[in-house]
């Protein structure tokens, strides 16, 4: 190869190694980029609509959209904003209603505990609207010596329940409730759930319960244990209030939920938690600040004020 042809030969090389390079490196742009996109889109917010079942459904849409939310998170209960009776003919409607103000119903929240004809009709409505989770009702913790027969129990119900969404091809997710409950805390419902799929039942944690049945770190391990089953999250927070003293002279604290940023869940800490364990899925604004229990008696406006605060606070920490 003489002096001339060699020069061509390592620029014409050189130029393909560049454009290889850039190649590779446009690639690899493309693919963050994608990754980026799949997580804004598997974290929406959502709200759930308790407080705001004065207005009608396609008004809650418009607001929700208005305050910058990603869909919402429906009551589909006795009192809620769909009465389970009707559901086969409301779903639809604010379904629509949701699209046409440019948010999703995401998600809904029934008091389903057993494969019931109730339950029946809220799965198929499910299904023929595209909404594949929902959020089951509650299971009470009674006697004291038999919570290990009593969560026997439960495990049978929501076995059923599994059985009966699985038909539709909807999750149905347990939430995590403090106090009198079962679940109260998230190593109970890893007891609930460890022998499931998790295309079968989803763990739906919660800041607030997970931290005050395990203030300190219980919180993270209950997420730990529920990782491959967690299919919900809520957001909200709580302090606690001074009481007065028993009749023993004990002194009495009460909870009270809070703004999301002003309570004693670590929120920043918690959903950083659920991303390094892979989790992205909704996040549900439970925006409950109306009655005692909250820091204070908002009206239904009030709430949106709130609600409008919080997703701005938490946006942050997603």
């Amino acid at each position: 190869m003489n002096e001339i042809n060699r020069r061509r030969f390592l620029n014409q090389s050189t130029q393909q190694a560049a454009m290889a390079v850039t190649a590779a490196s446009l690639a690899n742009s493309f693919s963050t980029a994608a990754e980026k996109e799949g997580d804004r889109e598997g974290g929406k917010v959502v709200a759930f609509t308790k407080s705001f079942q004065d207005r009608p459904i396609p008004e809650v849409c418009r607001i929700f959209k208005r305050i910058g939310l990603d869909g919402l998170d429906l009551t589909v209960r006795p009192g809620g904003h769909i009465d389970p009776k009707n559901v086969t003919k409301e779903l639809p409607a604010a379904v629509h209603a949701a699209r046409d103000a440019g948010v999703e119903i995401l998600q809904l929240t029934t008091s389903i505990t057993d494969a019931d004809g109730t339950a029946e009709r809220i799965l198929a409505a499910c299904a023929e609207q595209k909404i594949d989770r929902i959020k089951m009702g509650y299971y009470r913790y009674r006697e004291l010596g038999t919570l290990a027969k009593q969560i026997a129990a439960v495990r049978k119900r929501v076995a059923s329940v599994a059985k009966l969404a699985a038909r539709f091809g909807v999750l149905p997710c347990i939430h995590i409730h403090s106090g009198t409950f079962i679940p109260s805390h998230g190593t109970m419902l890893y007891e609930l759930l460890r022998d499931f799929s998790p295309k079968e039942l989803g763990a739906y944690v919660d800041p607030l319960h997970m931290t005050l049945e395990g203030g300190k770190d219980g919180w993270r391990q209950g997420l730990d244990l529920l990782a491959p089953w967690t299919a919900l999250c809520s957001v909200k927070n709580f302090h606690w209030e001074r009481g007065e003293r028993d009749k023993t002279g004990q002194l009495r604290w009460h909870t009270r939920l809070v703004a999301c940023a002003d309570g004693i869940c670590p929120l920043p800490e918690f959903v950083s938690t659920l991303k390094k364990l892979g989790y992205a899925g909704n996040y549900s604004l439970h925006s409950e600040y109306k009655g005692r229990h909250s820091f204070k008696d908002m009206t239904t406006d009030e709430c949106i004020e709130q609600t409008a605060m919080d997703l701005k606070f938490f946006k942050k920490l997603i």
